[in-house]
């Protein structure tokens, strides 16, 4: 990772968002459009990147959400006005669930970028509406993922490391699924919402508070981190590393993958 990041909060964006390229993430599991949103209201000067188009593969045996070819998302930077060495503030609404996916990308391929602390909730300044002008494009070159950032299903099977679950706890313990083919748990994984890294007003904990939440139940830079299609994942391990322990693995495929499998075991109620 990168010396700048992962977290930046709205003061520092005022100040220096003529240095950045911002990025409004929003997406929406219920079918809202979020570019309807974008068009609705957003940061002054942010583009908007579409999840489904540039941060992910069309889904099927990897998943709802697989990660794209490095040209597909090279592409989609380069599109929306991103060069390979520009920085950039990814936000949503959403409390960084999606754009943590984004920030997580661009860091584990050597770029800079951050995710904004508090997102479009905490945004101090008038909001913009419409759409803009297309950005000029940018040269941004394909950058291979790195297999020691993420980790298959298949290596999941013989782990030595902490697997964490970060989707909410009612859907770890399988009491409801609302989107995968089986409700459950990896057997063997832990569950720590990624909500929880945030306070009543939609920012993370402090460092050192994270730091204690993670280590309390085991979790480091050694950690393996899945959710339910390899997006809000995204939002744990960026806590992680900003509470000063690491960055931890992906399992991208995540639950969504898992699940689809009915050879691969499922686990029911608490670990």
């Amino acid at each position: 990772m990168n010396e700048f990041g992962p977290l930046v909060g709205p003061e520092w964006l005022l100040a220096h968002r003529g240095e950045v390229v911002i990025a409004d993430v929003r997406f929406y599991l219920d079918g809202r459009s979020g570019l309807d949103a974008y068009r609705a209201g957003h940061i002054e000067g942010a583009v908007f990147i579409d999840l489904d188009r540039w941060l992910a593969a069309p889904a099927g045996a990897g998943g709802r959400h697989p990660l794209p070819s490095p040209e597909v998302f090279a592409q989609g930077m380069s599109e929306a006005g991103i060069g390979s060495t520009q920085t950039v503030v990814a936000y949503d609404d959403l409390g960084g669930m999606v754009a943590g996916r984004l920030v997580w990308m661009l860091r584990t391929t050597g770029h800079r970028a951050a995710l904004l602390d508090g997102g479009l909730s905490g945004w101090p300044a008038a909001l913009e509406t419409g759409e803009r002008p297309p950005p000029t494009p940018a040269g941004f070159t394909p950058v291979p993922w790195d297999p020691d950032t993420i980790v298959t299903a298949d290596e999941l099977a013989n782990r030595e490391s902490v697997l964490v679950d970060s989707r909410a706890a009612e859907r770890y313990r399988g009491e409801v699924e609302p989107v995968d083919p089986r409700a459950g748990h990896i057997p063997g994984a832990i569950s720590v919402p990624f909500s929880a890294n945030l306070d009543d007003t939609g920012s993370f904990l402090p460092a050192e508070e994270l730091r204690a939440r993670f280590e309390g139940v085991g979790v480091d830079g050694d950690a393996l981190v899945y959710c339910g299609s390899g997006v809000s994942a995204c939002h744990n391990l960026l806590a992680i590393e900003a509470a000063g322990l690491g960055t931890p693995r992906l399992y991208v495929g995540s639950w969504s993958e898992w699940s689809s499998d009915p050879a691969r075991p499922v686990a029911i109620g608490e670990s």
